[in-house]
């Protein structure tokens, strides 16, 4: 908010000098920095709150949370910290493996930490369910990032995808680096499986169309055919039924999506592992 002060200047010879003059408000600036100080305070108090939680924890967890600390990044970590506050449990859990059951890593973005819970639900009691420590994003970053996700321990099963932060890259390098991951994850000696991008919609304003999921998913389905690797479908289940389980003009999905991803990612899994 400005305040203006009119001045109107009389001269002998001219007529009336009129001139507006804008100044910022005198509590303009003092809000904003009133509001960073709230802001850094309630930072502060989240974060002493989260590393107090943490001392409780077994040094398993407390490795685990260190790397969540240095891969979730200013988005989702003051968000993973929130919950663990308040006791809550999220897709980033600590997982204590049972050694009679497969162990399991889910890789892939927000579409992923959003079934995440499902799929451990679905298959509890049948195979220790991981995700990356990471929102995966593009195949950029999962070149930069795979040997941090994948750890140390031996997978059994790797469930991926990278797609939709994809989606304007262009396809050649798009399929050269999911290629390379392909190559990377074989290493390991884990069944892989390839999950197909869920749907988005035309959105100008964000620089995306539908067609784009639909030509990667293309260019991926032959990379997988070329690898031998499984593929999970998930473009081809949920699209029927998008009208209910995705939200409005987003490329996420309500719980009943959600769940219904799960259930796709659980049976697939379960498949590899028989």
């Amino acid at each position: 908010m400005k305040h203006c002060t009119l001045l109107i200047f009389v001269a002998t010879l001219l007529p009336y000098t009129v001139a507006l003059t804008c100044t910022a408000a005198p509590n303009e600036s003092t809000n904003a920095a009133e509001a960073a100080a709230r802001k850094a305070k309630a930072d502060q108090k989240l974060d002493e709150q989260y590393q107090a939680w943490a001392k409780t924890l077994s040094p398993a967890e407390q490795t685990w949370e260190r790397v969540l600390q240095e891969n979730l990044g200013s988005f989702y970590l003051p968000i993973h910290k929130r919950q663990k506050v308040a006791g809550q449990s999220n897709a980033w859990d600590f997982v204590k493996d049972d050694p009679k059951l497969p162990r399991v890593m889910l890789i892939g973005d927000s579409v992923s930490r959003g079934y995440t819970q499902y799929v451990r639900k679905a298959l509890a009691g049948k195979a220790n369910v991981h995700r990356a420590p990471a929102n995966c994003g593009p195949t950029s970053l999962g070149l930069k990032n795979i040997d941090i996700w994948l750890g140390e321990g031996k997978w059994d099963v790797i469930h991926f995808n990278f797609g939709i932060h994809d989606r304007n890259t262009p396809v050649a390098e798009y399929s050269q680096r999911l290629e390379q991951l392909v190559e990377r994850m074989q290493k390991t000696g884990a069944k892989l499986i390839w999950a197909s991008t869920t749907p988005i919609p035309d959105d100008p304003a964000k620089k995306q169309t539908a067609a784009s999921i639909v030509e990667r998913n293309k260019a991926a389905a032959e990379i997988m055919a070329k690898y031998g690797v499984a593929s999970d479908d998930l473009f081809t289940a949920i699209t029927p039924h998008l009208d209910e389980m995705q939200n409005p003009n987003d490329v996420h999905f309500n719980a009943a999506g959600y769940e219904f991803l799960g259930q796709q990612v659980a049976d697939a899994i379960t498949t590899e592992t028989k």
